[in-house]
C-alpha cells in the first residue's frame, strides 16, 4: 500500500522539530555545565533563571509588534471583505450600479451650470433604462438614397406606423411596429454627413450624438467606402455598437458587378462587423419606360435588408439595448469623473500658488543662504497635506514630510534650485539696488520653486500616489520644463512683480524709491 505524500511531509516536519528541540536543550545543558565552573553553586539556578527570562523577554518584545501587525491585518480583512459588493448580474444592473456612482460625483461638483447639465444626462439614461424601443439610427451622404430607403422600410414595415415625433431641421424619427417583435422600433433618420462647410459639419455632428444614443446602426453607401466614408465607418464601429452595411442602387449594376462590390465591401470591413452585416438594395428602382403607355415604376428592394434587421433585433435585440445603456452610461460616469478631475486641479492649484506667495513673503522678510530654501520655500509638508485632502488622502504629517523632502532632494539632485534662481534672476535684472535685488530674487525664487514642487504633487495624486514609471524625477523635471516655458514664466513673473517686487521697493527709504516701472505700450 503506498503511504500519502502529506504523510511524509508531517514525518519529516516531526523529524525535523525533534532534532531542534535536541539542539537546543544540549546547547542549555552546556551552558549549564559551563556556568558551574565559573560561578558558586547556589548562583548558577538564579543566574540561569536571569538569562532564559531576560532572553524570552527579549524575543516576545521583538515579536510583538509582528504580531499586532497581523492580527490588524486579519481584522480588517475580515471587515473589508464582506463590504465588496457582488459583480452585477447582468448589463443593466451594471448600467443602474454607474448611475448610482454619477449621483455621488454631482454632490461633489460644486459648478451648478456642469452639474446640472450632467444631472440632466443622467435623468435620460435613466429613463432609457425604463424605455421599450429598440433605435435603429440610419447615416449615410446625401447621394447615397439614405431618406429613399427609409421611405421604402416605411411603406414596407407590417404594423402600424405612427406619425414622425420630434421632427426637427437636423433629424427626424418615426415609431414602427414589427412582426413577433414585442418592443417598438424608432427609426431615426439623421442627417447627411460628409457635406461642405460649416453648416454640414454641424449637421454631421448632430449625426454622431445620436449614434452614441442608437442601439442599432445602418450606414447607406452606393458604391465602394471611399476614403471619407471609410473613416465614417471606423469611428461608426468603435463605438461598439452593432452596425450594417447597406449597399443601395443596386438596380444601377448587373448582379455581377453587385457581387464583386458586396464581397469587396465584406473585405474592407472585415474584423469590424460581420459579412452577413453587409447587405445590399435597391430603395427607389428606376422607373421602366413602356410604349405608348406611363412610365413603370418597380418596387423597391428591401427584402434582404429587412431580414437582416429583423434577425438581430429579435436575436440580440435585449442584449443591443443592454449594451446600449452600459455604453451610455459609462460615457456619462466618465464625463462626471472628468469634471471632478478638473475641479480637483483647479483647488490643488489654488493651494499651490498661496503656499507659494506665503513662501515669497517669509523669504522676503528674512533672506537666507541659497542651499536653505530647500527646507523654506520647495518643501512643505502642510501643502502636501492639503493638497493630499483635495484627492480624497488623508496624510499624517510623517508622511507628508517624508514625500515632501523626497521631492526637494530631487529639485536639489536635478539642480533645479541653482537653474529656478538663474532663470529668476535674468527675468529681474531690474535697476534696483544689489541688496533689494537678492532679497526679490530669493523670494521669487522661492515661490517658483513652491509652484514647481506643489505641481509635482498634483501629479503624484492624480496618479493615484503613484510617480509612474520615470519616478520621482521624471515628473520633476516635467514640471521644470513647463514652467520655465516663456508664457507660464510670463504670466508667473508679472504676478511676482505685482505681489513681491514692488511691495519691496514700497518698503525702501523714499530716497532710495525708484520712480513705477514705465507701462508696456
Amino acid at each position: 500500500m503506498k503511504t500519502p505524500p502529506r504523510l511524509w511531509i508531517w514525518l519529516g516536519v516531526a523529524l525535523v522539530g525533534l532534532v531542534a528541540l535536541t539542539a537546543v536543550l544540549q546547547a542549555v545543558n552546556n551552558l549549564l555545565w559551563q556556568m558551574s565552573y565559573l560561578l558558586p553553586s547556589w548562583l548558577v539556578g538564579p543566574a540561569a533563571l536571569l538569562l532564559f527570562g531576560g532572553g524570552t523577554l527579549l524575543l516576545a518584545r521583538l515579536a510583538w509588534p509582528w504580531f499586532v501587525a497581523w492580527r490588524k491585518g486579519e481584522r480588517s480583512g475580515e471587515g473589508t471583505a464582506p463590504a465588496l459588493p457582488p459583480p452585477p448580474g447582468n448589463r443593466q444592473e451594471a448600467a443602474q450600479r454607474n448611475l448610482d456612482s454619477i449621483d455621488k460625483l454631482l454632490s461633489r461638483i460644486r459648478d451648478d451650470v456642469q452639474r446640472q447639465a450632467l444631472q440632466q444626462e443622467r435623468e435620460r439614461v435613466a429613463a432609457e433604462l425604463q424605455r421599450g424601443d429598440l433605435v435603429v439610427v440610419v447615416f449615410g451622404t446625401g447621394s447615397a438614397g439614405k431618406t429613399s430607403l427609409i421611405r421604402a422600410l416605411l411603406r414596407e414595415v407590417v404594423g402600424q406606423v405612427g406619425a414622425a415625433m420630434g421632427s426637427t431641421a437636423e433629424c427626424v424619427s418615426y415609431r414602427l411596429r414589427l412582426k413577433d417583435l414585442q418592443r417598438g422600433l424608432r427609426l431615426v433618420d439623421t442627417p447627411g454627413i460628409l457635406e461642405a462647410g460649416s453648416d454640414g459639419r454641424a449637421r454631421e455632428q448632430v449625426a454622431r450624438q445620436q449614434a452614441a444614443n442608437a442601439d442599432l446602426l445602418l450606414l447607406v453607401v452606393d458604391g465602394d467606402l471611399r476614403a471619407a466614408e471609410q473613416e465614417v465607418f471606423e469611428a461608426l464601429a468603435q463605438l461598439g455598437k452593432r452596425l450594417i452595411l447597406v449597399l443601395n442602387k443596386t438596380d444601377l449594376r448587373g448582379e455581377a458587378e453587385e457581387r464583386r462590390l458586396l464581397g469587396l465591401l465584406r473585405r474592407r470591413t472585415a474584423g469590424r462587423i460581420s459579412a452577413e452585416d453587409v447587405v445590399a438594395t435597391s430603395a427607389a428602382p428606376q422607373s421602366v419606360p413602356m410604349p405608348g403607355g406611363r412610365p413603370v415604376q418597380p418596387p423597391a428592394e428591401i427584402e434582404a435588408l429587412l431580414r437582416r434587421i429583423a434577425q438581430v433585433l429579435h436575436r440580440d435585440g435585449e442584449e443591443l439595448i443592454a449594451d446600449n445603456i452600459l455604453l451610455q452610461s459609462r460615457r456619462l460616469s466618465d464625463a462626471g469623473r472628468q469634471l471632478l478631475s478638473n475641479q480637483r486641479q483647479s483647488d490643488a492649484e489654488a493651494i499651490v500658488d498661496r503656499y507659494a506667495w506665503i513662501s515669497a513673503g517669509v523669504l522676503a522678510a528674512t533672506p537666507l543662504p541659497v542651499v536653505d530654501l530647500l527646507g523654506t520655500a520647495a518643501v512643505n509638508a502642510q501643502m502636501v497635506v492639503e493638497i493630499g485632502r483635495v484627492y480624497g488622502v488623508a496624510l499624517s504629517k510623517a508622511s507628508a514630510q517624508e514625500l515632501a523632502v523626497s521631492v526637494g532632494r530631487t529639485l536639489a539632485s536635478l539642480g533645479v534650485i541653482k537653474g529656478g534662481l538663474s532663470v529668476i534672476g535674468a527675468a529681474l535684472s531690474l535697476n534696483l539696488p544689489a541688496l533689494l535685488l537678492s532679497k526679490a530674487v530669493q523670494a521669487v525664487g522661492a515661490a517658483w520653486l513652491t509652484r514647481v514642487a506643489g505641481r509635482s504633487f498634483i501629479t503624484y495624486f492624480q496618479q493615484d500616489q503613484d510617480w509612474g514609471d520615470g519616478g520621482v524625477q521624471e515628473v520633476v523635471q516635467r514640471q521644470y520644463d513647463l514652467n520655465r516655458r516663456d508664457s507660464a514664466l510670463r504670466q508667473f513673473l508679472d504676478a511676482a512683480v505685482r505681489r513681491v517686487v514692488e511691495p519691496l521697493q514700497r518698503q525702501q527709504p523714499k530716497e532710495r524709491q525708484l520712480p513705477p516701472r514705465p507701462q508696456e505700450p
